[in-house]
């Protein structure tokens, strides 16, 4: 592929290590994808996990002299000060946290620790060419924003900050944009968990391709939010329209460029209802209520405030958001309510961490099949209920 001479000096090391290992990578993802050069990216969101190989490769680009020329947001860890307030954080966890923390930020990223960067923080315009990495911020952006994405990983959206450029294919060019399946959405879209539903179901029908869905008004941001996160959970699905309102799909013929779709699929109340009943677990009694997978919003933590206000939880309750979003709960008084309720709201924190050892081996609620899908590897279940429901359910200790 073609290089620029400043790519080209990157690659032969003139930057160091750090930033040839980059360039490398990039390089060798170019190449397996045919992509003719490279392209410079103006935003950069790295994954940032928190797990062995994560700060394996973090430290190998710090150790290399590596530093960002596009400064990445980043996925959340979890809170150490806020955690051992709340449980026993092994030294070990412990450690890696703080190692991960310290090399990211030697490298130059933004340590937001927000998985929905693009919500506040990392908001693309449209046509912006990016490179972002976590599972409900990329369909997200391509899709709402009609940025232009790969479905990236950790490790090559954190080249892309260090060079500043990724391999120019896939889902930068406009032709690999266009729908390929028509969605005739004919279940009841009434609330947000509806999409939560929709995005985690749609693949068995889909398989990887385009979706453009028919059927869908006016959906609000918190949908938008469940439908991508759970299309690149219960699928590989990075990007997908909806008729007459994301940017890329106003028309039928902008939807599909003006080809015809490859399939036309129909999606209805009864099959999100035997999707729903596959993956949760039984009703019953319950020991713990979990939400936040993406994190949650400023208005679905006041929902939940308000459902549980002068009212004492019969199980613990957890809220994972942002760190800008729980400063914003503590001014309005949401965090007051919530905690006397018995409730706790943690920042900078994701389900998929050590953190958590404590419910191990016990059964939740929660709104997210996201979440539900990624705490079996450690053994937790759980029922899958709307927000307003599970709330509920965790004022009365059973669902």
């Amino acid at each position: 592929m073609y290089l620029t001479d400043e790519e080209q000096k990157m690659l032969n090391g003139d930057y160091g290590e750090g930033t040839q290992l980059a360039m490398k990578v990039l390089a060798a993802i170019g190449e397996a994808y045919d992509a003719p050069k490279m392209v410079p990216v103006s935003r950069t969101h790295v994954a940032l996990s928190n797990q062995e190989a994560d700060l394996w490769f973090a430290e190998k680009l710090v150790n290399g002299n590596a530093t960002c020329r596009v400064r990445p947001t980043v996925n959340p860890s979890f809170n150490l000060k806020q955690f051992q307030q709340i449980t026993t954080i092994d030294k070990k966890d412990e450690e890696i946290v703080n190692r991960t923390h310290a090399a990211y930020n030697k490298l130059g990223a933004i340590m937001t620790y927000s998985c929905t960067p693009y919500l506040e923080k990392n908001v693309p315009r449209f046509g912006e060419i990016i490179s972002f990495s976590e599972s409900s911020a990329t369909p997200f952006v391509n899709s709402v924003y009609g940025a232009r994405s790969n479905r990236e990983s950790a490790q090559s959206a954190l080249c892309s900050a260090v060079t500043g450029v990724t391999p120019y294919y896939g889902f930068l060019l406009k032709e690999n944009r266009t729908g390929q399946v028509l969605v005739h959405v004919e279940a009841d879209m009434n609330d947000d968990f509806a999409y939560q539903m929709l995005g985690y179901f749609a693949p068995k029908k889909i398989g990887f391709d385009i979706p453009v869905f028919e059927g869908i008004t006016n959906p609000s941001k918190e949908a938008l939010m469940n439908l991508g996160a759970q299309l690149n959970t219960g699928g590989n699905v990075a990007l997908y329209h909806i008729l007459g309102f994301t940017p890329e799909a106003l028309t039928i013929e902008d939807a599909f460029q003006g080809k015809k779709p490859a399939k036309e699929v129909v999606i209805t109340n009864a099959d999100l209802k035997a999707m729903r009943e596959e993956i949760s677990d039984t009703s019953g009694k319950i020991d713990f209520a979990l939400y936040g997978c993406p994190h949650l919003t400023i208005d679905q933590i006041s929902t939940i405030a308000d459902l549980v206000n002068g009212k004492k939880l019969a199980v613990p309750l957890f809220i994972m958001t942002s760190s800008l979003t729980r400063r914003l709960t503590q001014k309005m008084g949401y965090m007051d309510i919530i905690n006397a309720a018995g409730g706790e709201i943690v920042e900078d924190t994701c389900m998929d961490q050590p953190c958590w050892k404590f419910l191990y081996g016990k059964k939740g609620i929660t709104d997210s099949p996201k979440c539900a899908y990624y705490t079996k590897r450690r053994d937790m279940q759980f029922v899958i209920a709307p927000l307003k429901d599970s709330v509920m359910a965790a004022l009365k200790g059973e669902y």
